[in-house]
């Protein structure tokens, strides 16, 4: 019997599916303990097969909970799936960080959040994020830029991937869902993702979050897991990052850059060598990374003149740290 089919069947959770692999006749384990279960057994050998073909054709695995390439991670959760869906590779265990975040993230934490994915990656990380918009795309993206691996953990099936615009991304990338395939997003289904995400990393870094976040509930589970959460602090007055300075208020350690992940987790690796700016390209650099501004504003808080701020945007641009955004504005990248 596929242990599938098994895993497959209404009412069979991760408990009693080991409890009926560990009989001598799971077949007739199952027929004496659950016997309303078993009436579907047919429909689920079925459906079973169904799945393997499919995973088959996409080029994708299907790992059960009774495989020993099963994520420890996962498997140590209090509900852990009984089977789950991949492409590509999972993180190595212990070598995998979470960035995650806010849907609507402001500019500088898009920035932020990419930069530090891709310095993470460089010094060796596996990134694993939601697919997400806002910064869970920034975190793939920047994981990429950086030659490293990134996985996204869906809230729906790997052959329904969400958002659609992010499909030509996810081609790119590592993707792990506990979902049948066909099984479209829905909005209790990312609660589950978080936890899976929670379970396979080292540590939960969150860059940007409101007080009402899927973000946060990540982070909560990665503190009942006994999982380390990092946060990006953020001005006290943006209502997007109220819920990343709570975190903060409340023990988790604060990010400002790559090295302080590496240095807190003690991974050895370290990032690329940063680009080396001048005092005054340092502190236009932080201005731009609180935000998005006019350079008569910039000038304003430098009390530079304003063509000496202008020079030095062009430089920042040149070095990869600015970008011109519409209306005028600059932005940090």
């Amino acid at each position: 019997m596929d242990p599938l089919a098994l895993a497959l069947l209404p009412g069979v959770g991760p408990k009693r599916l080991l409890e009926l692999l560990a009989a001598e006749d799971p077949l007739v384990a199952l027929r004496e303990r659950f016997p309303q279960a078993a009436a579907g057994l047919s429909q689920a050998e079925e459906r079973a097969r169904a799945e393997r073909k499919r995973a088959a054709a996409l080029g994708m695995r299907i790992l059960g909970l009774w495989e020993e390439g099963f994520p420890e991670g996962l498997r140590r959760l209090p509900q852990p799936p009984t089977h789950l869906y991949l492409k590509g590779e999972l993180p190595e265990e212990g070598k995998a960080v979470a960035l995650v975040g806010t849907r609507r993230a402001s500019s500088w934490a898009l920035a932020f959040a990419r930069r530090l994915a891709r310095e993470l990656a460089e010094a060796g990380l596996c990134v694993v994020s939601g697919l997400a918009r806002g910064i869970d795309r920034e975190a793939h993206l920047g994981a990429l830029e950086g030659g490293g691996r990134t996985l996204g953990v869906l809230g729906s099936a790997l052959d329904r991937v969400y958002p659609p615009e992010h499909r030509p991304l996810a081609g790119r990338m590592d993707l792990l869902s506990e979902f049948p395939f066909g099984t479209e997003p829905k909005p209790e289904f990312f609660p589950r993702r978080n936890r899976l995400i929670a379970g396979l990393v080292r540590a939960v870094i969150v860059v940007e979050a409101p007080l009402a976040s899927g973000a946060l509930i990540t982070a909560r589970y990665a503190l009942e897991l006994g999982k380390e959460v990092l946060a990006v602090p953020g001005r006290p007055t943006d209502p997007g990052s109220l819920g990343t300075n709570r975190l903060i208020q409340d023990g988790a350690y604060p990010v400002l850059s790559a090295e302080d992940v590496l240095s807190y987790l003690g991974f050895s690796g370290k990032p690329k060598e940063a680009v080396a700016l001048s005092g005054e390209e340092e502190r236009l650099y932080a201005l731009l990374r609180q935000g998005e501004a006019l350079p008569e504003d910039l000038a304003q808080a430098l009390g530079l003149p304003p063509e000496r701020v202008l020079s030095l945007l062009t430089l920042l641009e040149l070095k990869g740290l600015a970008q011109a955004l519409p209306g005028g504005r600059y932005g940090a990248t």
